[in-house]
């Protein structure tokens, strides 16, 4: 019953303020076509994202898991015209419909896409003196998420925000005893976020259509 009641939320929370447009919602069906999983953000979720990305006057993003582009687009339509967005994708078949539907909503100019094993490519951005990025959003495999927010670290100057989604696990995460791999990652990456002494950071939960879950939010001190 309460889930009938957040996705309803949901919908009108969408039909007041969010405007997927043509682009997104072809995103929407080129995963169900594509067989990927459907495990992207909400449209409500992904204009907060792109809200969030306006408040910090991001310039430049990184963006830790692609899938098939659609927090992509929201976060890119963010920036300003000489604006510029790295996503990280580890499956070449997502990456390859993620730069379909990218092009699709005319923002092949400003998105990057990497191939890859992410903890491969973030020394390689590293290297090419691409950072400091302004805002740093983690959506990917839960197990090194850990590594990634040590990763965002790297990369951030101070006030770069940096955003990790699903850290909360329908409240999994509450199980000392989890053997779930991806609970254990976000469990871990919890506790590195807490003992942080460079962000300033907090967990929002969250509900809706992708169920109940979490945001963490961190601004870089």
């Amino acid at each position: 019953m309460k889930q009938d009641l957040f996705e309803s939320v949901d919908k009108y929370i969408n039909d007041l303020l969010v405007d997927e447009d043509e682009a997104l919602i072809a995103t929407e069906i080129s995963i169900n076509e594509s067989k990927i999983p459907p495990i992207s953000i909400s449209p409500n979720q992904g204009k907060f994202l792109q809200i969030l990305a306006k408040l910090c006057n991001a310039k430049k993003i990184l963006e830790v898991g692609t899938l098939a582009g659609y927090s992509t687009i929201w976060l890119a339509r963010a920036l300003p015209k000489e604006g510029r967005l790295v996503t990280l994708e580890f499956d070449p078949m997502h990456a390859k419909v993620a730069q379909m539907n990218i092009a699709r909503a005319g923002l092949d100019a400003v998105v990057d896409i990497r191939v890859g094993k992410a903890l491969d490519t973030l020394p390689q951005i590293e290297k090419e003196g691409i950072a400091p990025f302004d805002m740093i959003f983690i959506d990917a495999d839960k197990t090194p998420y850990t590594e990634y927010f040590q990763w965002a670290l790297r990369l951030s100057r101070r006030g770069t925000l940096i955003v990790a989604d699903n850290v909360i696990r329908e409240g999994k995460v509450l199980d000392p005893n989890s053997t779930d791999e991806m609970v254990k990652g976000v469990q871990r990456f919890n506790k590195e976020l807490a003992k942080s002494t460079s962000v300033t950071a907090t967990i929002i939960q969250t509900v809706g259509t992708k169920e109940h879950d979490g945001m963490a939010i961190a601004i870089v001190n």
